[in-house]
């Protein structure tokens, strides 16, 4: 991996960012809590948020605090030491919203003695780091029309970069760009392209300005191309293609973005005309890897539609995909990553079941790389869905999905935690789970990779063979992703379980 990616990451005893370093790697370089010692790794202290709603931060861990944020638009500062609040911040959300997911919020972004983040009414607020006094707040589209914010933001040199959620209310999604110092917006990113723009010819009619698009997990940023890549989100409506022929563009895709100026440098689109809601915002994770005997600076990710997929991230150039999960929708692949389409798959009026289902192979949840094994480790469901297509008016902020979903009777879905080789796609090893994992993975210089289930357990594995070495039952679901940091010369593991944040230790 080239420096400028890891600098001050690697090296660092801090958790400073969304993904841990620029590359989204979620790799903590500590290591001692390693395979040897897990088996003694106990909780040091627990904070109650008392927030409604299940825990979907990715803590910021800098200067002897945690800095965490909670459903509903809270935000907290707590001491290392002993988890005591140093400072709340709160704001009662208008109403009503409209939402598809939940007032979930997913972290902070600092820069220098600010810290930033997105609230549920999309908003943007920069908070003082020592007080959690508001500094100023930045309206980022109108939660009227069906935008809200979850999204971690993302700090990159001295610009915020956020965006957006709501495509199932028709929403036209972006990437935005903020200055730091005064909120206000530098540019914008539609990935949803107007007629007349490039890729505006991939919508029918008037589609596009209801086109959905979504960009509401982080992105990442190579700071030697001066680039930053985000996932995209499924067309809307979703799953009625009908109303929007085309590929519609910039949907389901990963697009690479001039850090400066948000100009689009390229895109890639991993499902073109979506009709089964397999948004691509997954993290896209830059690692450099061998493909071919040759090395390549990469972009990977699990995407939603089933495969794994390794893109070069200079030029967005297609370099492999490969299934990870059982997938009917297609056959394979051009020579530039177009899938080849098996007929019949798309939703009916009567329903039609397709693989895999419409939360996707890997949805949301924190995906890691580790550098010390090369394994790509990340959460999958193994399953299917019977898909409808409906049809009503567009109603400016109301839902506008124009489909559902139902369970396939006597095919219960599986989940499993997969360690997979970025050089070929091909899986390492993989443990089973009863149900998908719900959190995000952790990996370690320990030689270990955390991840937490829906049951309320932490459990920590072998990065090489996928051994379970220690769980610890939390008592609440596990929606978020572990972090890693030493205070004091200790070495801790932080995660957020319920409306709960617990940090573990070695006695």
């Amino acid at each position: 991996m080239a420096a400028a990616l890891l600098a001050g990451t690697l090296g660092a005893q801090e958790w400073t960012t969304y993904g841990g370093n620029p590359a989204g790697w979620r790799y903590s370089p500590l290591s001692e809590i390693n395979t040897g010692t897990v088996a003694r790794l106990s909780p040091k202290w627990i904070f109650q948020t008392r927030v409604p709603g299940n825990l979907e931060t990715s803590p910021l861990v800098m200067g002897g605090m945690m800095y965490m944020t909670a459903p509903s638009n809270h935000g907290f500062a707590l001491d290392l030491r002993s988890g005591r609040p140093v400072w709340h911040y709160a704001k009662t959300p208008p109403g009503p919203l409209n939402l598809c997911c939940g007032e979930v919020n997913r972290g902070f972004a600092a820069i220098g003695d600010r810290l930033f983040k997105v609230n549920i009414e999309d908003t943007l607020v920069a908070l003082d780091r020592n007080t959690g006094k508001v500094l100023w707040e930045t309206e980022i589209a109108d939660h009227k029309k069906g935008y809200s914010g979850t999204v971690a933001p993302l700090a990159v040199k001295n610009l915020v970069l956020v965006g957006t959620a709501g495509a199932e209310f028709g929403i036209r999604g972006f990437v935005d760009a903020y200055d730091a110092g005064t909120g206000n917006r530098v540019w914008r990113f539609h990935t949803v392209p107007a007629t007349g723009e490039p890729g505006g010819d991939t919508w029918g009619k008037d589609a596009w300005a209801r086109g959905g698009g979504s960009t509401w997990i982080t992105g990442t940023y190579d700071p030697e191309l001066n680039l930053t890549y985000w996932g995209t989100g499924n067309p809307g409506p979703d799953m009625n293609g009908d109303v929007r022929p085309g590929d519609n563009l910039y949907t389901c895709s990963v697009v690479a973005l001039d850090a400066g100026t948000g100009r689009l440098k390229w895109h890639f689109q991993f499902t073109p005309h979506d009709v089964h809601d397999w948004d691509a915002i997954s993290d896209p994770v830059l690692a450099d890897i061998e493909i071919g005997g040759r090395k390549v600076k990469a972009l990977i990710q699990a995407n939603r539609n089933g495969h794994f997929y390794a893109l070069d991230r200079a030029t967005g150039k297609f370099l492999l995909a490969r299934a990870y999960t059982k997938v009917s929708w297609t056959d394979g692949f051009a020579p530039d990553g177009r899938p080849r389409l098996i007929p019949g798959q798309d939703p009916t009026e009567e329903g039609n079941k397709a693989c895999p289902g419409l939360g996707g192979g890997h949805n949301w949840q924190a995906t890691a790389f580790s550098p010390q094994t090369g394994l790509y480790y990340f959460g999958t469901t193994d399953g299917c869905h019977v898909f409808y297509k409906t049809d009503h008016d567009f109603v400016e902020g109301q839902w506008y999905q124009l489909s559902t979903a139902d369970d396939v009777k006597h095919e219960p879905a599986t989940g499993a935690l997969l360690a997979l080789d970025p050089a070929t796609g091909g899986t390492k090893w993989r443990f089973d789970m009863v149900r998908t994992p719900s959190g995000g993975v952790l990996a370690t210089a320990g030689g270990l990779v955390f991840i937490g289930d829906s049951f309320g357990y932490l459990i920590a594995f072998d990065a090489r063979t996928g051994k379970v070495l220690w769980k610890f039952q939390t008592g609440a679901s596990i929606n978020a992703p572990p972090v890693s940091y030493t205070f004091e010369g200790r070495q801790y593991i932080a995660v957020g379980s319920g409306a709960a944040m617990m940090v573990f230790a070695l006695p």
